[in-house]
């Protein structure tokens, strides 16, 4: 998001740049060759007597398809330009970040969801693997880019790993804040780095949930809101001076 904050806080999920959308996720252009995929871990099933691995898409054995929810609309169904366009693998997110030595070249937004083996959830995946690649691939190439002075990164989680939580969720017996038949379900972790926090280190008290991330998008690019929650809920304005010139 342009003319954002840079240390972490507490707030929502994504990261958001310049002129268009992209959804990010690695495991999808695995290495290959023109008489199929070379990757090791390349998914070796077959799906209605199809091997679901075959030139050019080549997905990793860990790709989760049901984590990828752009992939259910059909604006990006299979063989839509917006497909091609908008659903890209993670890797070319890493390229454009650390290819911005002079100017920016993310794109306005792009959502990046990591691998089954990078993700962080308990019981399968590794939480040192995937915090290395989230701070050393994802977050440290933007921190040392020209894209460090307007992008807003938000890091969150889809569950709270099951944990017991003292804190009951909005909408639970209280009117703490918007909820709806889906939610909001309990606390999850939430980091915003950006430039213009309004300080060092702040655990923000704001009520947010994950369509946070949605109103934020929204207020900064004056969209509409896509449902009733996400035109109640607080933005995250709340974590930075969005107004604060560039220096």
């Amino acid at each position: 998001m342009k003319g954002a904050p840079e240390k972490p806080i507490n707030g929502t999920a994504s990261s958001f740049r310049r002129s268009s959308i992209a959804s990010m996720t690695n495991g999808t252009s695995a290495s290959a060759t023109p008489t199929g995929c070379s990757d090791p871990n390349v998914d070796t099933g077959v799906r209605s007597g199809v091997p679901v691995a075959h030139w050019p898409r080549c997905p990793d054995a860990l790709f989760q398809y049901p984590h990828q929810p752009f992939n259910y609309y059909a604006n990006y169904a299979p063989g839509t330009t917006a497909r091609a366009q908008h659903l890209r693998d993670e890797v070319e997110f890493m390229n454009l970040a650390n290819s911005s030595t002079d100017t920016c070249n993310l794109k306005a937004v792009s959502f990046v969801k990591p691998i089954g083996e990078e993700n962080e959830h308990p019981g399968y995946a590794s939480e040192v693997n995937g915090n290395s690649h989230l701070v050393d691939k994802l977050i440290k190439p933007i921190e040392n880019s020209a894209c460090a002075k307007d992008t807003l990164i938000i890091v969150t989680y889809d569950e709270f790993g099951g944990q017991w939580d003292h804190v009951s969720p909005p909408g639970q017996g209280n009117n703490d804040g918007p909820s709806d038949v889906w939610g909001p379900g309990t606390r999850i972790p939430a980091v915003v780095i950006a430039p213009h926090l309004r300080n060092s280190f702040v655990v923000d008290s704001t009520e947010h949930d994950t369509t946070s991330i949605l109103a934020t998008i929204e207020h900064r690019y004056n969209l509409d809101s896509l449902g009733t929650r996400d035109a109640q809920v607080a933005d995250l304005s709340s974590v930075f001076d969005a107004h604060k010139p560039k220096t």
